[in-house]
This record gives C-alpha cells, sequence and structure tokens, in this order.
C-alpha cells in the first residue's frame, strides 16, 4: 500500500498554539514501525502547484496564500502565522491527497497521513485549513481523465464547510459528512448529505448513522473515486470533539466504510483530518488504526 508523508516540512508554530503539528510525526514512526509502507516508508508527495490550487480556490486567494499577503484577520480566522515553511507544508499537504488519489486508482486504497483541511474554502480558509486538498484533488483526477465522478466521505467530527461550499453547484462530487450538530463550524454549510450526531454520541448510535449514511451517499453519488477524511477527533478523549466513540468504535468505523467502499467497487484515498487528544501520541494512535484498516482492505 502507497503512503504518502510530508512530515519533514514542518513550520514554526507558537508555543501555546493548540494544533498538535507533533502527531504527524509520531504517526510516521508508527506506520513505519508497523511496516505498512512499500517501501519501508512513506513516500514524500510533491507540491501541488497553482495550477492544481485553482481547480478549487480563485487565483488570486492562491498567489495571497502562498505568498503571505492575505490580511491580518484572515491568517487569525485560518489559525495559523504565515511564514515560507508553512506555505510549503501547505503545497505539500494537498500534494499528498492528490498522490494518494492516483495511487488509489492503480491499488484499490491509498493513504495521506495528513490532509483533511476541509475548512478551506473557494476564497478563503479558515480552522487550521489554508487548501482544500479533498477537493483540489478530486477536481484533478477528473481534470486528468481518470474519474467522472468522485464522493467525499467525510467522518471528521467538524462538519466539513469548506468541502460542502466548493461542490455547491457541482453535481459530479457528492459530499457526506457525518460530524457534531453543536461543533465548529457554528455556521454549516449544506452539503450533498450531513449527518449531524448530538454531542456525547457513543458507538452503536455513530455506527448506525454511518450505515445509514453511507448506503445513501454511495447510491446517490454513483462515483469512481472515494476520497475518505478519517479524523481521530470522534474519539471520547478528544478535546475537542464532544462525542464519545471509544478507540475500537473508531477502528469499526473505518472497517465499515472500508467495507462499503470495496462493496461498491470503489477504490479509497485516506486522509487524516483532525485529531486534538491532550497527548498527540493518542491521537496518532487513533489515525493508525486507519492506516492499519486500510491495509487490510489494500
Amino acid at each position: 500500500m502507497q503512503i504518502f508523508s510530508a512530515d519533514r516540512f514542518r513550520f514554526p508554530l507558537p508555543v501555546d498554539h493548540r494544533f498538535p503539528e507533533s502527531k504527524y510525526a509520531l504517526l510516521r514512526r508508527l506506520v513505519e514501525a508497523a511496516g505498512l509502507a512499500s517501501g519501508g516508508a512513506p513516500t514524500e508527495p510533491d507540491q501541488a502547484d497553482d495550477e492544481a490550487l485553482a481547480r478549487a480556490h480563485a487565483p488570486e486567494y492562491v498567489r495571497a496564500a502562498i505568498e503571505g499577503t492575505l490580511p491580518d484577520a484572515a491568517w487569525r480566522r485560518i489559525g495559523f502565522p504565515w511564514s515560507p515553511e508553512f506555505a510549503e507544508r501547505s503545497r505539500r499537504s494537498v500534494g499528498g491527497t492528490v498522490a494518494a488519489c492516483r495511487a488509489a486508482l492503480t491499488d484499490g486504497v491509498s493513504v495521506h497521513l495528513a490532509g483533511g483541511t476541509h475548512h478551506a474554502f473557494r476564497d478563503r480558509g479558515e480552522g487550521y485549513c489554508v487548501f482544500n486538498d479533498a477537493a483540489v484533488a478530486a477536481r484533478t483526477m477528473q481534470a486528468e481523465g481518470f474519474v467522472r465522478r468522485v464522493v467525499v466521505i467525510d467522518c471528521d467530527v467538524h462538519q466539513g464547510n469548506g468541502t460542502a461550499s466548493i461542490f455547491r453547484d457541482d453535481p459530479s462530487v457528492f459530499t457526506l459528512s457525518i460530524h457534531g450538530a453543536k461543533n465548529f463550524p457554528f455556521r454549516k454549510e449544506r452539503s450533498d448529505l450531513d449527518v449531524a450526531l448530538p454531542s456525547g454520541t457513543g458507538d452503536a448510535e455513530y455506527l448506525a448513522a454511518l450505515d445509514a449514511g453511507l448506503d445513501e451517499a454511495l447510491s446517490r453519488a454513483r462515483a469512481d473515486l472515494a476520497i475518505y477524511i478519517a479524523g481521530a477527533d470522534a474519539w471520547e478523549k478528544d478535546r475537542l470533539g464532544k462525542l464519545a466513540l471509544t478507540a475500537a468504535g473508531m477502528a469499526e468505523r473505518d472497517r465499515r466504510v472500508f467495507a462499503a467502499c470495496r462493496a461498491a467497487g470503489l477504490p479509497v484515498a485516506v486522509a487524516m483530518g483532525g485529531g486534538y487528544a491532550r497527548d498527540p501520541s493518542d491521537t496518532a494512535r487513533i489515525h493508525l488504526q486507519t492506516v492499519l484498516e486500510a491495509s487490510r482492505l489494500g
């Protein structure tokens, strides 16, 4: 199974920043120790160029985000300060999901050990997301003639509002978001199918909602490729999640997503999405479960 990681391309964060950047390095080490990547180590993805980014984003936004010329208020909304390292990491994070899509079409499944930046809109970013990797990847696969229709299966606990907005008038990409009803973003967009769950939802209720959502989404999407934004933040001990899935429930979630895609004959590209446990190693272990389940599909 091909696995992609841009972990080497890090960027400086404020000391008190709550985004657990170190989870990516931890996850990469866990993946390598488990021997999950073909060739022994994840592959470093190429940067997404301006042409690719402009398939989902306004060209003027792409330029300003890369050059660091967005207004201060825009950077505050994104949640990161600009730096050259941040710009390169943002490009490579998108490139990792594009590469995972290409590999999935050949191998059936592939994984990007980051990505899932689903709060990025066409002309702005927010919630730690500057570019929408799933949106760019979906449109790149279409532009290159590999697929006609894509389904985005978003199980990050926060609604994929940017993805929903970008594809609002695009029937060739179906967006499914399974998320906490009373969680960020507090002003939701309309996905093709939204499954909003009450705070405290546990394994049984979540999995039942997931099964119903997958059945409807895959039937309606008639897709050629699935992009799965897994997320580790529905876990019961996540600081920002507000749901109550156990680690076993999270693994079962992944199994059901992969089983549904296999039954539909869909190749799957996986992006990690969010995860905000107090100990980043806990988040990395939840993400590792997703990679393990993907390897079983492969």
